[in-house]
């Protein structure tokens, strides 16, 4: 009886205001029927009228706990992790660390360390002189091994999960890069590989110089592997380069498996990611079942899985090191095609015919105007003031 008068005093209102269509009101008047939570809401015990009554926490590792218990406690919403999880179970899944042990130093030690540098600095009678001119000049190289002895691996690490090199790679496992890869492929630092960069197939043609800090005595093994460049089967790879029983880090001393092989990234399929993975040996390795013919010239061949040669070797071998670029089609992969691998180039986009034009007349008669507006940018010699 109640809901057919409500009914009944909408229809009449809106007859009366002249609105034609009264089941917009209808409606209005069931959506704005609330219905209660299914528990308690979140921060639902705090008085927000008096604000001053909350405990404080007094210092941030008490407030770390409390916000950690808070996450991990059971609720009886769903959040937008929960709808991953279900939707992909092995999203949410806890991968396995393959890589070498870190140790983390002593926060007390850091700190005692950073208080003796600045208590060193201050008493430098230089440094204060060139910071108050302003001709101070920060030694880049310092910067450089400092980032990478703390915080470098871990962003490395970040990035390498942001281009999704451990998912490809190595499924359901990731390791912490702790040894820096120097790889650089000309004489300046115009075409080094760092963690996503780009380079061209013609700078990455020739076989790139490799450097790494690496203990007296130790053994190595070096891959670079492409995931995104196999012609025939998605979830296989090709091996551009393969270096086992490194000794120390002269890779040139090392036993080639492999011959290294340009990138050859087939038009219109993108960028290609190419990833250099150092893995540290525990001793001499027999590497004959994975050598390849020298030279090898085959994609069939050199058709590869990282996971697969881990699993086989991974009572030998750590992960230790990381480093990848991305690549895109240029002239030299056609080259590539034909004259290394020796087969037709694979496109995968329609490539346009330039347009042709006829030879240029001096006096053209019987033309639109527009006639050289064709030949204005165009090599040849063209006639007329434009």
């Amino acid at each position: 009886m109640a809901l057919r008068t409500v009914c009944t005093s909408v229809l009449r209102s809106a007859t009366d205001l002249g609105v034609n269509n009264a089941r917009t009101f209808v409606t209005t008047a069931f959506l704005c029927r609330r219905v209660a939570p299914l528990g308690p809401m979140p921060n639902e015990e705090i008085d927000a009228k008096n604000l001053k009554s909350l405990e404080k926490y007094r210092s941030y590792t008490r407030y770390l706990r409390q916000a950690e218990e808070a996450m991990n406690s059971p609720a009886w919403w769903k959040t937008y992790r929960t709808y991953v999880e279900n939707a992909d179970p092995e999203n949410g899944a806890e991968q396995m660390d393959i890589g070498l042990p870190y140790c983390r130093p002593r926060r007390t030690k850091e700190v005692r360390e950073r208080r003796q540098v600045l208590k060193e600095n201050k008493k430098n009678v230089e440094l204060e002189r060139s910071s108050r001119l302003r001709t101070f000049k920060i030694p880049l190289d310092r910067v450089q091994d400092t980032w990478e002895k703390n915080s470098g691996p871990f962003h490395v690490k970040r990035l390498a999960e942001h281009y999704g090199v451990y998912k490809d790679l190595f499924p359901k496992a990731h390791f912490l890069p702790l040894v820096s890869l120097r790889i650089s492929y000309s004489q300046d630092s115009s075409a080094q590989v760092h963690y996503g960069n780009r380079l061209t197939p013609t700078e990455a043609a020739p076989a790139p110089k490799i450097s790494f800090d690496a203990e007296e005595g130790s053994l190595w093994t070096l891959l670079l592997t492409c995931p995104d460049e196999h012609l025939l089967d998605n979830e296989a790879e090709y091996m551009h380069w393969l270096v086992g029983n490194i000794p120390g880090g002269a890779v040139q001393a090392g036993e080639e498996l492999c011959h290294y092989l340009p990138p050859f990234p087939a038009r219109g399929t993108g960028f290609h990611r190419y990833i250099y993975v150092l893995f540290k040996q525990e001793g001499p390795i027999n590497f004959q079942e994975d050598a390849r013919p020298s030279p090898c010239h085959s994609l069939e061949d050199r058709t590869f899985k990282t996971v697969d040669f881990y699993r086989k070797h991974q009572d030998n071998l750590t992960p230790a090191g990381l480093s990848f670029f991305q690549c895109q089609w240029d002239e030299f992969v056609t080259n590539t095609f034909h004259n290394t691998l020796n087969m037709r180039e694979p496109v995968f986009e329609f490539i346009r015919p330039e347009v042709y034009h006829p030879p240029q007349v001096k006096f053209p008669k019987g033309k639109p105007l527009r006639y050289l507006d064709r030949y204005r940018d165009g090599k040849e010699h063209t006639y007329g003031i434009y």
